[in-house]
């Protein structure tokens, strides 16, 4: 196991050291980028985009007292949910996942509950949430020990649930049970947060250390805890980068910089150094490793920018590593995914969460195929046995986004700077308290 003393103690001596020093000064190769669409990535965004929206109304409905909501409730939550069609038209696309039927009191007014199909997938995610409970502790924990004060408001963890795998209500059925890991907190300006409540040392290892920790990385990993060299990040760059003299020399300058941990202090460390910035791709890098989907949405990442010790326009460090980052402008929205969580459009070792959530959008797409017809039709095995992964359409699907992935990749100028302007919040963790 990594010795946390002994890595605080390397990195001290080594930012310590003249060379390192200069080295938070010195200036990389300048490279101005072009931004290059990737339909695989995309495609993944887009299909869970819809995923995310009805498993967030399965939640609103489960939450609901009467067990249904109204056509007139949700009306307004077509933003929050990041749909680009009425709530409405959505959930009746769906016929698998929500059953309509009109208001006891109101004909005229549709309501929808869960089907039998629903509740049975809801209870197996239940079961995967309760398997793998110390894992989504350990990751929570990590995200909470990246922060400055060890604390995030809970709207932002609210807005984050579905990308860190945490369960609907996760202050109220989760953290109860770990209060010697957490605390909840209420900031001078009223907002309530969560905060850690003990440092685990043996979490203070970041995912990149860990993957270099053995296999053909081993004996590297092994001279940098001896503070004798530094970790170089994965590296994916989109076609004809790799080829490129200037993008070269500028990621071989970059990977020379000291790797410093996202749970590291780094309050030492010029904020406008070279340094610096490699430390921000290092926590955004962490960041991401921790989602289940191995991606999230910038503004989420925004909320947490003070805390986390990032830039203000940290979505430069996005454009301006596109051999780690790919930035996406599906939805309507901006999306970032960490490149080396992906191979040939899937996942690569997927959380039984990420599984569960496969089958739902197997579900989903069945709804599709029998929409407007009796939903008894369905066979009940279709629907609970069979993987969208597995499913013979799904599959069909990503081959042919992988083999045409580089014959339709489009390249758009992109410099290194901020050229898009910060959104506004999509404001899911309002859509948490309806």
């Amino acid at each position: 196991m990594f010795k946390a003393e002994t890595f605080v103690s390397s990195i001290k001596n080594l930012l310590s050291h003249p060379q390192i020093q200069h080295q938070q000064w010195r200036s990389l190769v300048k490279v101005r980028l072009k931004w290059v669409k990737n339909r695989s990535l995309d495609h993944i965004i887009d299909t869970d985009t819809d995923l995310k929206a009805a498993c967030l109304l399965k939640d609103a409905i489960k939450r609901s007292p009467i067990g249904f909501l109204t056509a007139k409730s949700f009306a307004d939550w077509q933003k929050l949910l990041g749909l680009t069609v009425p709530v409405l038209r959505f959930l009746r696309r769906y016929p698998t996942l929500f059953e309509e039927f009109p208001h006891p009191r109101y004909a005229n007014l549709p309501c929808f509950r869960l089907t039998g199909t629903a509740l049975l997938l809801d209870s197996q995610e239940q079961s995967i949430h309760k398997a793998h409970e110390n894992d989504t502790i350990e990751r929570l924990s990590r995200v909470l020990m990246m922060m400055r004060s060890r604390t995030a408001p809970l709207q932002s963890l609210h807005a984050l649930k579905w990308d860190l795998g945490l369960p609907d209500n996760f202050e109220k059925v989760l953290i109860p049970k770990y209060l010697d890991h957490f605390s909840f907190v209420k900031a001078p300006t009223g907002v309530s947060g969560l905060r850690l409540a003990r440092w685990r040392e043996e979490f203070a290892v970041s995912a990149l250390q860990r993957s270099n920790e053995g296999g053909e990385m081993g004996d590297e990993y092994r001279q940098f805890k001896r503070g004798q060299t530094t970790l170089a990040f994965p590296m994916n760059f989109p076609r004809g980068y790799g080829a490129q003299k200037k993008v070269r020399a500028w990621m071989e300058e970059f990977q020379k910089l000291p790797y410093i941990s996202p749970y590291e202090d780094s309050r030492h460390i010029d904020p406008n150094s070279e340094l610096m910035e490699k430390r921000a791709v290092g926590v955004l890098h962490e960041f991401l490793s921790l989602t289940i989907h191995k991606k999230t949405k910038r503004n989420y990442l925004r909320s947490l920018r003070e805390e986390l010790n990032i830039p203000h326009k940290f979505t430069r460090l996005f454009t301006r590593y596109p051999g780690i980052f790919y930035l996406s402008l599906k939805c309507k929205t901006t999306t970032v995914a960490l490149k080396e969580g992906y191979r040939r459009g899937k996942l690569v070792n997927p959380h039984p969460l990420v599984r569960i959530r496969q089958k739902f959008c197997h579900v989903m797409r069945t709804g599709l195929l029998y929409r407007g017809k009796d939903v008894n039709l369905i066979p009940r095995e279709d629907i609970l046995l069979k993987d969208s992964e597995n499913s013979v359409e799904a599959k069909e699907e990503d081959e042919n986004v992988d083999e045409d992935e580089d014959e339709d990749e489009e390249y758009e100028e992109f410099g290194t700077g901020d050229e898009y302007d910060e959104e506004t919040s999509d404001g899911e963790n309002e859509f948490d308290k309806k």
